[in-house]
């Protein structure tokens, strides 16, 4: 048994927090869904690189491509199909696991993050296109986000909630999904059939206060026990905000009566951008039951070699809480830096998305230019 499948044991997804059409073509994905990888998330900046970087899509952007076709329509052309093969590809998965588990996640335009009643058009849009059970809709925990999320859950829509940084926000991420769920199930809808992932993120938090902590340190400060605790504290503590709400006897019990699931947190950003911290930090130290690890290709190596399969998420939480205290005593504002990273995550995104139709866009030129007469 693999290090992944022993995660699996523990009551912990892993998923594959990459996509392109090279890894499907190659049989990489395939590959890692055999080891026992049972999802896929993808993002804008995750497709940029795709596109950009090689000539994979050539060709079918040269098959697709349409004179007076809109160069989002043209993107779409070229990513959707990856995520339908995808999909296709983790269907076994999702049917063998009763719908638990077999997830391509797909963003939608990260330029609506501000806009609930686009976002909630774009969603269904998207998700009637790929017409597949295994999908879920990414959405920004923005607050104009979150209307959107209990909206799309009160219709039936499978959601992974992106870019949570805070427990404040995560909180009421929550409560959205709990909305959605109540709004579904007077309406009549089968909640069984609906799923949610909430995407904490992890390695920014520690990349933005540890920068903060350096400031601080060049100043006099006594900061030195400090650095690398921020991110694993502030999941440790939105995970027993999840075992709090999701608890057996708690308001969720009368909806998962009538067969709603819990949404899972699933830990995003889980690369370590320090060298100096291991780099399976953000494995090891988050594994625990009904939680999903989203790793990019270099963690998941890193994962399958040496990471500790052994339950952590709920250990330590009171010194978390302690950890979290110092940091304000030192003057780090942890809300502040959340909230700041949830308007750069969201602007990186739709500057990912930018690019992306900047780049297709020269590329379209290039290929009608050289194309034959």
């Amino acid at each position: 048994m693999n290090r992944i499948q022993q995660l699996h044991e523990l009551g912990q997804s892993v998923w594959c927090d990459n996509l392109g059409r090279g890894m499907i073509d190659s049989g990489e994905l395939q590959r890692l869904i055999d080891l026992g990888v049972a999802g896929v998330t993808s993002n804008p900046t995750i497709f940029m690189k795709a596109i950009t970087s090689g000539d994979d899509y050539d060709q079918r952007m040269t098959a697709t491509d349409e004179k007076g076709l809109e160069v989002v329509g043209l993107y779409e052309r070229l990513v959707l199909p990856d995520i339908a093969d995808a999909a296709d590809l983790l269907r076994p998965v999702y049917d063998r696991t009763d719908g638990g588990d077999g997830f391509v996640s797909l963003e939608v335009n990260p330029q609506l993050a501000f806009d609930p009643d686009a976002t909630v058009e774009e969603a269904w849009r998207l998700f009637r296109h790929l017409n597949r059970p295994n999908i879920l809709i990414k959405v920004p925990a923005t607050d104009q986000g979150l209307s959107a999320i209990e909206h799309l859950i009160g219709e039936g829509i499978s959601v992974n909630v992106t870019l949570i940084f805070s427990v404040a926000m995560y909180r009421k991420v929550l409560d959205a999904y709990l909305k959605g769920l109540a709004r579904l199930d007077h309406a009549g809808g089968d909640l069984s059939c609906v799923a949610s992932v909430a995407s904490f993120f992890v390695s920014r938090v520690d990349t933005a206060v540890d920068r903060l902590l350096s400031e601080k340190r060049e100043a006099g400060a006594a900061v030195a026990n400090l650095f690398g605790l921020a991110a694993v504290a502030n999941a440790k503590i939105a995970y027993r905000r999840f075992q709090e709400v999701f608890d057996s006897s708690g308001p969720f019990a009368r909806l998962a009566a009538k067969g709603a699931t819990v949404q899972r947190p699933l830990w995003a950003s889980t690369s370590t951008k320090n060298p100096a911290y291991p780099d399976t930090k953000y494995v090891d130290t988050l594994i625990g039951p009904n939680t999903v690890n989203t790793m990019p290709p270099e963690t998941l190596a890193a994962t399958l070699d040496h990471a500790q399969a052994v339950v952590t998420i709920d250990k330590d939480v009171d010194a978390a809480q302690v950890a979290l205290a110092r940091l304000a005593e030192c003057g780090v504002n942890l809300q502040a830096v959340t909230d700041r990273l949830t308007v750069e995550g969201v602007n990186a995104f739709a500057k990912s998305f930018d690019d992306l139709l900047s780049d297709l866009t020269r590329k379209r030129r290039h290929m009608a230019a050289a194309a034959p007469v």
